[in-house]
């Protein structure tokens, strides 16, 4: 079956085109200057059609086990379509659900509880031709906790696991290396001053304990099974060594321009968080992306904990630094494809599976028009 696509803003490459997309048996068949004037054509009314989005770190399959705090939702399966549909709606069609092996606070107790029930629910979507997108696997290793091996023995093995990143989130450390900034996320979340100061003690010691252990055990394991590895919230250029040694490929969500730029000297890629781009800055004291993505040190953005902020992020960073359209799209569709070894997708070239996006530009928001899934509308 033939689709055809045109009076579109075609972004590629390298540049914005006014023409025309033919999709056939579910790839790109041509992509051609102008526009079509066949019966069967549909007209895309000036939009924009870019890749598929590619997500290769989202937090947000969890929020829709677990909606409110103590509240866990009964269906599972439905929990995980409800996911599905917003990742659709957002312009992604593939995506990386990062599920958390282990926890750095022990009042996560819903989060190790639901655990193998969101690993299984992704791969029962998944077998069961259940999802409108395409879902992976990408294991957040928390390093501070000391049951972490067993845990990630639960999933080695199963079909849909593509990334592991190796996280610590010890007080004092990484992401929270200013404990002041820890201080203001956990009294938001509720907690009073003595409940503060008893869990950060608490974390800190339980960081010391388990994660060296932790990080020798993760690089062992994932060593030569195929599974792309990633650092995580790296600060500085310690840290990026002791990833390339572990033989990690992604320096993901570095928080300081030094790590940044260790990261791009040692060859490894950088993930930067789309909500950060969006924002103009970090909720927890990092580097700003604009400011990453105005010195070339991002090669993808992620959508972290906002699905839909990557589509805006990407043109926010046409704003603020001015890259080119087609530049800051390819943050959030070719270069996420290449960090992740998906050759078939991320561009819109003749030969590759059809995964478009659709979408409409009011003012500085970007509208999701629709959404094709190797030819297939999902959106």
């Amino acid at each position: 079956m033939e689709t055809i696509l045109t009076n579109a803003r075609i972004v590629l490459d390298d540049a914005v085109v006014a023409g025309t997309l033919v999709v056939e048996r579910g790839d790109i068949r041509a992509v051609d200057e102008g526009r079509s004037h066949l019966a069967q054509a549909i007209d895309c009314a000036g939009a924009y059609l870019a890749p598929g989005l590619i997500d290769l770190h989202t937090d947000a399959l969890e929020s829709h086990f677990v909606p409110r705090p103590k509240v866990i939702w009964p269906d599972a399966r439905a929990a995980a379509l409800a996911h599905d549909a917003q990742m659709a709606g957002s312009g992604v069609t593939t995506v990386y659900d990062a599920i958390c092996a282990g926890g750095f606070d022990q009042s996560k107790a819903d989060r190790r509880a639901l655990y193998t029930v969101m690993l299984d629910a992704v791969d029962e979507g998944t077998a069961r031709g259940m999802f409108r997108v395409e879902h992976r696997l990408h294991l957040r290793c928390e390093l501070t906790d000391p049951t972490l091996e067993e845990l990630v023995a639960q999933a080695s093995g199963r079909p849909t696991l593509a990334l592991a990143s190796l996280m610590d989130h010890t007080p004092g450390a990484r992401q929270w290396r200013n404990v002041e900034h820890l201080k203001t996320y956990l009294s938001g979340i509720g907690k009073t001053a003595e409940e503060m100061d008893r869990e950060l003690n608490e974390r800190a010691a339980r960081g010391r304990a388990a994660v060296p252990g932790n990080f020798a055990k993760m690089v062992g394991l994932f060593a030569g099974s195929g599974i792309v590895l990633a650092s995580h919230d790296d600060t500085t250029p310690e840290h990026v060594a002791d990833a390339k040694a572990a033989g990690c490929t992604i320096s993901e969500f570095p928080t300081t321009p030094e790590a940044a730029k260790a990261a791009r000297q040692a060859g490894l890629a950088t993930i930067g968080g789309a909500p950060n781009a969006v924002r103009g800055g970090s909720h927890s004291g990092g580097v700003s992306m604009r400011v990453l993505a105005a010195q070339g040190l991002i090669d993808a953005l992620a959508s972290d904990y906002v699905p839909a902020s990557l589509l805006q992020a990407a043109l926010a960073l046409t704003r603020d630094p001015g890259l080119t359209l087609p530049a800051a799209l390819a943050l959030v569709t070719s270069r996420p494809a290449a960090l992740a070894g998906l050759a078939d997708r991320g561009r819109l070239a003749s030969g590759l599976r059809a995964d478009v996006l659709a979408f409409h530009v009011i003012d500085d928001t970007p509208v999701v028009r629709e959404v094709f899934l190797a030819g297939r509308r999902i959106f």
